[in-house]
Order: structure tokens, then C-alpha cells, then sequence
């Protein structure tokens, strides 16, 4: 092969390697973009999340200081004897709270030893606000490890960018250099850099735009 076949195959191999670095890079560029809008999504459902899994704790704190009250106050009337107030209390018990209640009267807690103190140490007692919240914050949870996984992904395309810009750098410089062997081995340095990261980018999460 002849100096100036020898030159026409690397300046042809270089174009074309310039040609599909050019087009990966803009791919890359493009999907670091999309994963990073897709984690800025994500982190607003976290915060979401965590705003209403707070509202949700929040009313059940509410709600079992009402209940503690309540059940204080029945505690006053019935130790004092006071079957009027008492009955009035009892009416009051909000619905989560009477199961609970129903089931420690039951235990006969002035009379068995080792019975709970209060309905609250009873399985019975459940709040539905504070299973929400504990619920929302797994939800939570879940939405930021999505977070962290996109993050991690705007970042691997971020160096799928890098990589590619290598690649035609070396690509580029292969048709300025005038020693033969050193055009060569620059182009296939592109080559090898290229087809890397090609590998390595084909097989990342894909985001589109719907």
C-alpha cells in the first residue's frame, strides 16, 4: 500500500470515526440531560412525600394526645366514682380508640396481674394516620434511592460524553500528524476509546421524551 492509499485510509477511518463520535456525544449529552430533569422529578415527589408523610404523623400525634386526654379524664371519673362522667367519657373515645380500650377493660387490669397499664400497650391500638405515615415514609425511601439511581446514570452519561470527546481528539489529531505510524496508532487509540464507550453507553438506561 502506497504513502498516499495509506493516508487515504486513515483520513477515511478518521472521518468516519469523527462523524460517530460526533453523533454519541450528542446522544450522551442528550440523555445526561434527560436523567437529570428525571431526577429533579423524582426529588419533587420526595419532598412531596415526606411533606405528607409529616401531615400524617402530625395528626396522629394529634390524635392520640385526644385519646390520652380522654382516656385520663375517664381514669379521674372512675376513680372518683363518678358513673355520670364516666359514661360521658366512654361515649367520647374516638372509633380507633375503643377497640383498644374494649380489649384492656377485658384484661380487668385492677384485678390481673401483668395486664397493660393503659389501651395504648394494647396490638388494638392503631392509628390509620400513623400507618399512612410510616407507609408515605417508605414511599420516600423508594423515591430516593430512584433519585440516587439517576443521578448515578446522568453521571455515567456525563463520562459517556468525556470518553466520546477523547475519542475525537484523537480522532482529529490522527489527520494533523504527518509520521505515518504515529497517525495509525492515534486513530486506533480513537477507535478503541470509541468503541469502549460505546459498549459501556448501549447498555444504560435509556430516558425519551415523551
Amino acid at each position: 500500500m502506497t504513502d498516499a492509499h495509506r493516508r487515504d485510509w486513515v483520513e477515511i477511518a478518521a472521518a468516519i470515526l469523527l462523524s460517530v463520535a460526533a453523533v454519541a456525544t450528542a446522544w450522551s449529552s442528550y440523555q445526561a440531560t434527560r436523567w437529570n430533569g428525571e431526577q429533579a422529578k423524582t426529588s419533587a415527589k420526595v419532598n412531596k412525600t415526606r411533606i405528607d408523610a409529616a401531615r400524617a404523623s402530625d395528626l396522629a400525634n394529634a390524635q392520640q394526645q385526644v385519646d390520652v386526654e380522654t382516656f385520663m379524664q375517664w381514669v379521674d371519673s372512675y376513680a372518683r366514682g363518678e358513673s355520670e362522667l364516666v359514661a360521658f367519657y366512654r361515649e367520647r373515645f374516638r372509633p380507633e380508640f375503643k377497640p383498644a380500650f374494649n380489649a384492656w377493660v377485658a384484661t380487668k387490669p385492677l384485678k390481673t396481674k401483668g395486664a397493660p397499664l393503659t389501651p395504648f400497650a394494647m396490638p388494638q391500638y392503631r392509628l390509620a394516620a400513623r400507618t399512612e405515615a410510616r407507609r408515605l415514609d417508605q414511599a420516600a425511601e423508594v423515591l430516593s434511592a430512584q433519585v440516587r439511581r439517576n443521578i448515578q446514570r446522568a453521571s455515567n452519561y456525563v463520562l459517556g460524553v468525556v470518553l466520546f470527546t477523547v475519542a475525537l481528539f484523537f480522532a482529529g489529531m490522527s489527520t494533523k500528524l504527518t509520521a505515518r505510524g504515529l497517525r495509525e496508532a492515534m486513530l486506533v487509540v480513537g477507535y478503541l476509546i470509541f468503541l469502549g464507550t460505546a459498549v459501556w453507553i448501549a447498555t444504560s438506561p435509556v430516558s425519551i421524551a415523551v
